[in-house]
């Protein structure tokens, strides 16, 4: 039997409810039959389908917004306290509850697999998701971006196993007890949350110290802030009874990838997984995507799910949107959407991209995100640009963030341009637009890359080329 509705949350109100995190358990609520109310700053695509689901939907915050019988405010770590919703609740003294606290409480009664990691959190629970759909498990989840196939985000299940991505930016992971997490890798990232490397590998051993007992840890062998966390764990759990699971192309690996084998926008992957070997489609480009898909069967696995034929289901996942999503063709110019925002990320899709493109070449528009992170590793974002043909840097998009004097986007485009890169700087988004699709020819593949609202130039490229 699915689990019902967590104590406090039979009317709770939402405040930015159309965040990807946010309007995930607002749905999984609203299907548990949860009488769900909340504001946005805007209308979308998002805001629509949480009313479809029966759910009150806001634009814009005001106190009056508020229901007077609200049972709960939900909030994420981007809502200030100045935000007149939170204002009202905490003076009617109306419970605030933190989204991960929120997520924590739908996984209760579950079996939980809990995916974390500085990139691929969302790819692999999204993976995993629909792999188990395939298999009829019927599973929960709760995933930042909307999966191609189910078009959404979140769904309550009827089964028992319920994949949530882990959330390591403000901590909040530490809220989840898994029977299974995943960690895909372990970098530095989050710089306002986050002084050092020290205090993320503390927090990824407090998240794995969460795990169920009898429960497991599946990790990359090959990243090297993986691997130390594996060592800090191992140190730390002594001989209790937490089982971890390694996997990657090292040595070492108990699930070891022998080979990953790009198919053009596609991928096919072999492995070893106990002494039986399994090769499956990855149905997007890119070894660290097939790596990603590895750590979901070896997930699966951990679970006593069948291998064979999770590895099978695997190949049913068509991709989430922003990661790698194709948004159309015209005049032989392919246009892809990328999420990438960290220098690494931003390697790997622009590799993956690259061995996609044949002899085409590889156009970017980029938008750095949050002024932490360009202040930080905007140089390094610029290096990755040099593995384009050419690129447009745009404004930093600040999302939460207020300005940080003397940090821009010329951060990115001065090591783009010492790497020896094809590089500038466009302030005026739809000007940028229009320099990429006046260079782009038949057989040329343009990426567009953020985490922020550059993913709308997808579709005015594509407008401009076939004009």
């Amino acid at each position: 039997m699915a689990p019902g509705l967590p104590p406090a949350m039979e009317r709770p109100h939402f405040i930015g409810i159309g965040g990807a995190g946010m309007s995930g358990i607002a749905k999984i609520l609203a299907q548990r039959g949860a009488t769900v109310a909340g504001s946005d700053a805007r209308e979308s695509a998002t805001a629509e389908a949480l009313r479809a689901l029966g759910a009150t939907v806001h634009i814009g915050h005001a106190a009056a917004h508020l229901a007077a019988d609200a049972t709960a405010v939900v909030v994420s770590s981007a809502i200030r306290e100045d935000n007149p919703e939170l204002a009202a609740a905490r003076e009617r003294g109306v419970p605030v509850v933190h989204r991960s606290d929120a997520l924590a409480a739908l996984m209760e009664g579950t079996r939980p697999i809990a995916v974390a990691g500085t990139h691929g959190k969302t790819t692999t629970t999204s993976m995993l998701a629909v792999a188990l759909g395939t298999m009829g498990l019927d599973p929960s989840y709760a995933i930042g971006g909307d999966l191609d196939g189910p078009g959404t985000n979140a769904r309550h299940g009827a089964g028992e196993i319920f994949v949530a991505e882990a959330d390591e930016s403000d901590r909040s992971f530490h809220k989840y007890a898994p029977e299974v997490a995943i960690v895909l890798n372990v970098e530095l990232d989050h710089h306002a949350n986050y002084a050092s490397m020290e205090e993320i590998h503390e927090s990824f051993e407090t998240f794995a110290g969460r795990i169920r007992p009898g429960g497991t840890l599946v990790v990359s062998a090959d990243h090297d802030g993986a691997r130390e966390l594996t060592a800090r764990v191992r140190a730390a759990a002594g001989s209790g009874d937490l089982r971890i699971v390694t996997y990657g192309e090292a040595d070492d690996a108990d699930v070891r990838v022998l080979k990953v084998v790009p198919r053009g926008l596609t991928s096919e992957v072999t492995v070893v997984l106990d002494g039986v070997q399994h090769t499956f489609a990855v149905s997007v480009p890119g070894r660290h995507y097939a790596h990603n898909a590895v750590a979901a069967l070896a997930a699966g696995a951990a679970l006593g799910l069948p291998a064979a034929e999770l590895a099978a289901a695997l190949g049913s996942y068509t991709g989430v949107n922003r990661r790698l999503q194709p948004k159309g063709e015209a005049r032989g110019v392919r246009v892809i959407d990328s999420y990438a925002h960290h220098p690494t990320e931003m390697t790997a899709d622009l590799e993956a991209i690259r061995g996609a493109a044949g002899d085409g070449r590889v156009l970017v528009i980029f938008q750095p995100h949050l002024f932490s992170r360009t202040r930080e590793l905007g140089a390094e974002m610029g290096r990755a640009l040099a593995l384009a043909d050419a690129s447009v840097v745009l404004d930093v998009y600040p999302a939460r963030e207020d300005p940080i004097p003397g940090v821009t986007s010329a951060v990115v485009v001065d090591a783009a341009l010492a790497a020896g890169a094809d590089a500038r700087a466009e302030h005026d988004k739809e000007k940028a637009a229009a320099l990429i699709a006046g260079m782009a020819g038949p057989g040329d593949l343009v990426l567009t890359m953020g985490a922020g609202d550059v993913t709308e130039l997808g579709a005015t490229v594509l407008d401009r080329l076939a004009k």
